[in-house]
C-alpha cells in the first residue's frame, strides 16, 4: 500500500507542478508511477472542470478573471517581488484597501452606472453638474491613465534594453519606439470583449509563470514547501501589519486607506476598468465578477511577495547585489542562475502583463479622447472611425514620449511613481463623484476645472511641508485622499444658493 501512494506521488511530482511531499525515490517506487500519469490529466482535468462549473454556477464569468491581467501590470510582476526589502509583506495592508474599496465600487457605484445605462462613465458629470465637470473628469483620467500606462510599459522597456538592446547597442529611443508600435498594433483591432479574451489568456501565462519560478527556485534553495513556508514566514521581510509608528509610510491605517480609495478612483472611477464591468448582462453579474477578481488578485500578489523573499534569498546566498530593487527579478531569471524556462517564462509573464495593460489603457484613452473631449454627437458613423484612427496614432505618440521623458526623470521605484502619480491624478475625479453622489446641491459649473487644478497644487505644498509643519508625518499613498478632499470642499465653496 506504501509502495502505492508513493509512486502516485512521484507521478504528480514528475508531471504535475502540485505540491507534494518529498522523500527519496526508490527503484521500486518509480516502477510503478508511470501508471499514475492519467491520474495526473485526471486530477488537472478535474480543477479546471471544477473553475468552470464555479463560474457557470455563479455567474462568475471571463471578466473576473480578465480583470487580474488588466489590475497586475509589468510593475505589479518587477516591482512587487523586489519591494519585500524595503516594505516586507506592509503592501498587503495595501491589497486589503482594495478589497474594501471594490466592494464600494460593486454595490454603490456600479448599480448607480448601470441604472443610467452610461456609455462613459464621466456622462454621469455632465447629468449630475454640467458640461465643465464633464470635460474636468474627462481631461483627469486622460492625464492620469496616460501617466500611468506610461510608467507602467516604461518598466518593461527597462527590463528589455537591460537583456535585449543594451547587448546590441541599441538605444533607448529605438527600444520605446518598438514596444509602443507592437502595443498599437495589439489593440488596431477589436474592442472590450476581445480585450477580455486576451486578458484571460494572459492571466493565466502570468499565473503559472510566477507558480513555476517559485517553484524552480524552491528547489534550488533545497525547500520543500512546507519548509518554502517556514523559510518565508520567518523571514524578517514577511512582517505584514505595521503599528507602531504613525509617522512611517508603512503605517497601516494610512496603506488600508489609501488602498480602499486608490481602489475607488483607479477601478471604480476608470474608463478602463469599468468598461469591463459595464460588459456584463446585469449590475449582479458584475458585482460577483469584481469580488472574484479582487479576492483572487489578493492571493496573487502574496505570490509575488512571496517570490520576493526566495529572491533575496537566493541572492544573499550567491552575493548577487542590485542597485535598484526593480533589477532583482529581471537579473536573477535571465542571468543563467537557473534553467532557461525560468527566463522564457520571466519574459512571457512580463510580456504577456505589460502589453494587457498598455494595450487597453490605450483603448480606454482612444474612446475617452473620441467620445469625451472631442465629441461624437452630431457626426456621422464614418466620421466617428476616422477620428478614432487618428487619436490612436496620436495616443500611441503620446505614450510613447512620455515614457522617454519619465526615463530621463525617474529617481524611484516604478510600482511608487504609479501610486504617487495616482494620488494627485485620480484625487480631483475621486472628490467629483463623491460631491455628486453624497451631496444633492447644485454648483456653479464652470469653476469646477479651478478646483480640479488647485487641490493637487496644494497637495504638493502638503506633502512637502508636511514634516516640519507635522512633527515628521511623512504622507504616502493616502495623499489622494486629501486631495479628494480639497476638491469635494472647494465643491461646497462653489454650491449655488439659487434654486435656478
Amino acid at each position: 500500500m506504501m509502495t502505492t501512494l508513493r509512486a502516485l506521488v512521484i507521478a504528480f511530482s514528475m508531471y504535475s507542478q502540485i505540491p507534494m511531499p518529498q522523500f527519496t525515490w526508490q527503484d521500486k517506487e518509480m516502477k510503478y508511477a508511470f501508471c499514475f500519469f492519467p491520474w495526473v490529466g485526471a486530477a488537472i482535468g478535474g480543477i479546471t472542470m471544477f473553475w468552470w462549473w464555479f463560474c457557470g454556477k455563479f455567474s462568475v464569468g471571463n471578466v473576473a478573471f480578465a480583470m487580474i491581467g488588466s489590475s497586475i501590470s509589468g510593475v505589479t510582476y518587477v516591482s512587487v517581488p523586489g519591494m519585500v526589502a524595503g516594505s516586507s509583506f506592509g503592501y498587503l495592508q495595501m491589497v486589503l484597501g482594495f478589497v474594501a474599496g471594490q466592494l464600494i465600487i460593486a454595490f454603490v457605484l456600479t448599480p448607480l452606472f448601470y441604472r443610467m445605462n452610461l456609455v462613459s462613465i464621466y456622462e454621469y458629470l455632465e447629468n449630475r453638474f454640467g458640461m465643465s465637470s464633464y470635460r474636468t473628469g474627462a481631461w483627469f483620467f486622460f492625464i492620469s491613465k496616460m501617466l500611468g500606462a506610461a510608467v507602467r510599459l516604461f518598466l518593461v522597456c527597462l527590463t528589455l534594453q537591460l537583456l535585449v538592446f543594451e547587448p546590441f547597442g541599441l538605444p533607448f529611443i529605438l527600444n520605446v519606439a518598438i514596444t509602443v508600435a507592437l502595443v498599437w498594433l495589439y489593440t488596431f483591432r477589436g474592442g472590450v470583449k476581445s480585450l477580455i479574451w486576451t486578458d484571460s489568456l494572459k492571466t493565466f501565462c502570468l499565473v503559472v509563470s510566477v507558480v513555476l519560478c517559485i517553484s524552480y527556485i524552491a528547489s534550488d534553495l533545497n525547500l520543500s514547501l512546507s519548509s518554502m513556508i517556514s523559510t518565508i514566514a520567518d523571514s524578517d521581510m514577511s512582517r505584514i501589519f505595521f503599528f507602531d509608528d504613525v509617522n512611517s509610510k508603512q503605517y497601516f491605517f494610512k496603506q488600508f486607506f489609501a488602498g480602499a480609495f486608490t481602489m475607488i478612483a483607479m477601478t471604480g472611477l476608470d474608463q478602463d476598468m469599468m468598461q469591463r464591468n459595464l460588459s456584463c448582462k446585469n449590475f449582479k453579474d458584475s458585482q460577483k465578477n469584481m469580488i472574484t477578481s479582487v479576492i483572487s488578485q489578493f492571493f496573487v500578489i502574496l505570490l509575488f511577495l512571496m517570490l520576493g523573499v526566495l529572491l533575496y534569498i537566493f541572492a544573499g546566498n550567491q552575493g548577487i547585489q542590485v542597485e535598484k530593487s526593480d533589477e532583482l527579478f529581471p537579473l536573477i531569471a535571465t542571468g543563467n542562475y537557473f534553467p532557461a524556462i525560468v527566463g522564457i517564462l520571466f519574459i512571457i509573464g512580463l510580456i504577456s502583463s505589460a502589453y494587457s495593460a498598455a494595450g487597453s489603457a490605450l483603448t480606454a484613452l482612444t474612446t475617452s479622447f473620441t467620445v469625451d473631449i472631442l465629441g461624437t454627437k452630431g457626426r456621422t458613423e464614418e466620421e466617428i472611425v476616422k477620428i478614432r484612427k487618428r487619436v490612436h496614432i496620436g495616443m500611441a505618440a503620446i505614450m510613447g514620449i512620455t515614457i522617454f521623458v519619465f526615463n530621463l526623470l525617474n529617481n524611484t521605484s516604478v510600482i511608487d511613481a504609479v501610486y504617487i502619480l495616482a494620488s494627485y491624478t485620480y484625487g480631483p475625479i475621486l472628490g467629483l463623484f463623491a460631491f455628486g453622489i453624497f451631496m444633492k446641491q447644485q454648483v456653479r459649473d464652470k469653476y469646477i476645472p479651478l478646483v480640479a487644478i488647485l487641490s493637487p497644487i496644494l497637495c504638493f505644498i502638503l506633502q512637502k511641508n508636511s514634516e516640519a509643519w507635522f512633527n515628521g508625518y511623512q504622507f504616502s499613498y493616502e495623499l489622494l485622499i486629501f486631495n479628494a478632499l480639497f476638491t469635494f470642499i472647494g465643491l461646497c465653496l462653489l454650491i449655488r444658493k439659487d434654486k435656478n
